[in-house]
């Protein structure tokens, strides 16, 4: 059984990455491309941030399946909100320990549907011995016991955190979980750090043959882009070329690892660089917006999930009230400079507004798009910037459009109203952080939507099977699957 490591470089711009590979400066992942066939317009999720996009890389399905709709979002059950870390100023504005239990735990047991499986569950279920480094999806079957280090096991002890959880059947999470005791800096909250991390845990496994499918974690790059910028970050690839480079070197050097293994490269979202902020619970000061920790939740009106650069409102009301409700608020969102899209679902239908127009869709038989679906619309394509040609819907500036709003709309945890961002601009988390003078995703756009994709010794070129028109990160999951002979 050839082995296979699912290499996931966060926020890994396909321009980026190919100018990385140019320079000399990304080596290994540039033998990759050339090797293997790459796709540099695979599209990622609505919104596209981390969360609800690792969602889809590990289970192969869209958010309306595995149930993991944003970074931030409204819990209607809980009447909460849930962040999963949009920024060290939202973390402490919700709590260290709130932030971790959601991030950690009950993102992967609670949030993320028990009916959608991941790759570590069905895989195990076949035989195969899957691996993971600090990744946000990591769900197994394999029972874990917390194993403490640094930092965290200060606050784990203050809180009595003691939580075991089920993963693969070797899971690195930095400080908190361990399947073997190896000698890697373990680290979670240092930026900068976590690839090196990934790239020793991935070395010992590759040294002492632990696993058969690896999903070696690579998120630094993210970070690296918020911060400076994506068009920066060749430096950030280049350091997450040389942590791959370290199982390589584990797996008797780049050439036998790369004639051995199977590899894919990619991606789970890109970003475009933000010049201006937007504070949208600010915007919706004309109703009582729910604040984080709030004394007197049954008193909101609105709930706001600022989402970078996409963002829900949730109308809090009973059911006659919550729909006058939406309604104004959407004539309210509609003057507001910083949004571009605006989609919400009504009498079963998406409903998408722009300046350009607005246009109502739902599955049917009428126009096709370029993965084979159809679509019944009614009103005017240009608000997805889109034209019909020979019956094919499609819309260069929002790749994937109506799949991929359709399946956010229908997510459980989204909101009443889902906003994507114009260009430049980016909404302040409830922190009050953004990533202005940086850059950051979140959107519709193609910019924040498409992402890397590379194939070695695996995929669609190495079996003769036909391929799609158009890639996603869910179709990932699927070549994972069919690599180890396990029906998708």
């Amino acid at each position: 059984m050839t082995k296979l490591v699912l290499v996931v470089v966060d926020a890994l711009k396909p321009a980026m990455l190919e100018r990385a590979v140019a320079d000399g400066r990304a080596p290994l992942f540039g033998e990759i491309l050339r090797r293997g066939t790459y796709h540099p317009d695979c599209t990622s999720v609505f919104p596209s941030v981390t969360p609800a996009a690792a969602a889809s890389i590990t289970t192969g399905r869209l958010p309306d399946e595995h149930g993991v709709p944003s970074i931030c979002w409204y819990h209607r059950g809980e009447g909460r909100y849930v962040d999963y870390g949009s920024s060290g100023a939202a973390v402490r504005t919700f709590g260290v320990l709130r932030t971790i239990t959601d991030t950690v735990y009950n993102m992967n047991f609670d949030h993320l549907s028990r009916r959608t499986p991941t790759l570590f569950e069905r895989l195990e279920d076949a035989g195969v011995r899957t691996a993971c480094t600090p990744f946000l999806i990591y769900r197994g079957r394999t029972r874990h016991e917390m194993g403490l280090q640094g930092w965290m096991r200060r606050v784990a002890q203050a809180a009595n955190l003691r939580q075991a959880v089920y993963g693969p059947s070797e899971l690195f999470y930095g400080e908190l979980y361990a399947s073997k005791a190896v000698d890697c800096q373990a680290t979670l909250a240092r930026p900068g750090t976590r690839d090196p991390y990934s790239g020793c845990v991935g070395a010992y496994m590759e040294r002492y043959d632990l696993y058969d499918f690896l999903l070696l974690s690579l998120p630094d790059n993210d970070h690296f882009s918020h911060n400076h910028g994506p068009q920066a970050t060749v430096a950030s690839i280049e350091r997450a070329d040389a942590s791959l480079r370290q199982l390589a070197e584990a797996a008797g050097g780049e050439e036998r690892f790369l004639r051995d293994h199977a590899v894919i490269l990619m991606s789970d979202h890109a970003q475009i660089a933000v010049a201006r902020r937007a504070n949208l619970a600010e915007a919706l000061s004309d109703w009582r917006v729910l604040q984080p920790n709030d004394p007197d939740p049954g008193d909101a009106d609105l709930a706001v999930a600022p989402g970078a650069r996409s963002a829900m409102v949730y109308a809090i009301a009973e059911d006659g009230a919550r729909e006058r409700l939406r309604r104004r608020v959407i004539r309210r969102l509609r003057a507001l400079e910083p949004i571009d899209v605006m989609t919400w679902l009504e009498n079963g239908e998406a409903c998408v507004w722009s300046d350009r127009g607005e246009v109502r869709f739902a599955p049917g038989s009428g126009v096709g798009d370029r993965r084979g679906g159809r679509w019944d619309l009614e009103g005017e394509p240009a608000a997805l910037d889109a034209e019909v040609r020979d019956g094919v819907i499609e819309s260069r500036t929002y790749p994937d459009a109506l799949r991929r709003v359709w399946a956010a709309l229908h997510c459980e945890g989204t909101g009443d109203i889902l906003l994507s961002a114009r260009r430049e601009f980016e909404f302040t988390d409830w922190g009050g952080s953004d990533h202005v003078g940086g850059g950051s995703h979140g959107s519709l756009r193609r910019g924040d939507s498409l992402a890397s994709l590379a194939f070695l010794n695996c995929g669609p070129d190495a079996d003769g099977t036909a391929q799609p028109s158009q890639w996603s990160i869910t179709d990932v999951a699927g070549v994972v699957l069919e690599h180890f002979g396990v029906a998708a």
